[in-house]
């Protein structure tokens, strides 16, 4: 039994989630008719002046659109960051793109979104190191210090 549940279990620790799929997840759930606090729309919560700066669309509940939406404004965040910073965005820089982008563009992002970030990126990793076997004592466990919380604290 727990060799068919390590079985099981391995492929969804070793794959991350790609970054438009993390995104929908950590922003609404994958919920398509989410408005947020200050009228941000669709699964992805985007404001409704970005919206309309890409699609005139009002199908914001559609996933397939609201994807394209934000698929837009992100490509714009990115290669604004690529003309910036002459590389491609880490999974932290990427969510503080979408979340705070005159944040990261700054070099100065604030605890509350670093903290969503850091899960945000979490969602998107993939494990490099081996899995632990399953009847290895908790006493022998490795302590390691994540890069992330450096980013975070």
């Amino acid at each position: 039994m727990k060799t068919l549940l390590l079985v099981l279990l391995v492929p969804m620790a070793s794959m991350g989630m790609d970054r438009i799929s993390a995104l929908s997840m950590l922003e609404t759930g994958n919920n398509d008719r989410m408005v947020g606090r200050a009228g941000e729309i669709s699964r992805y919560q985007i404001l409704k002046t970005e919206w309309r700066s890409v699609t005139n669309s009002a199908r914001w509940a559609d996933a397939q659109v609201s994807k394209e939406v934000a698929q837009t404004l992100l490509d714009r965040r990115v290669n604004e960051f690529r003309t910036i910073f002459r590389r491609d965005p880490t999974d932290f820089e990427f969510y503080v793109l979408w979340n705070a982008p005159s944040q990261v563009l700054r070099g100065k992002v604030s605890r509350v979104v670093a903290e969503r970030a850091g899960r945000f990126s979490n969602l998107c990793s993939r494990r490099t190191e081996p899995i632990l076997a399953v009847n290895r004592p908790a006493t022998q466990l490795p302590l390691a210090a994540s890069p992330m919380l450096a980013k975070i604290n």
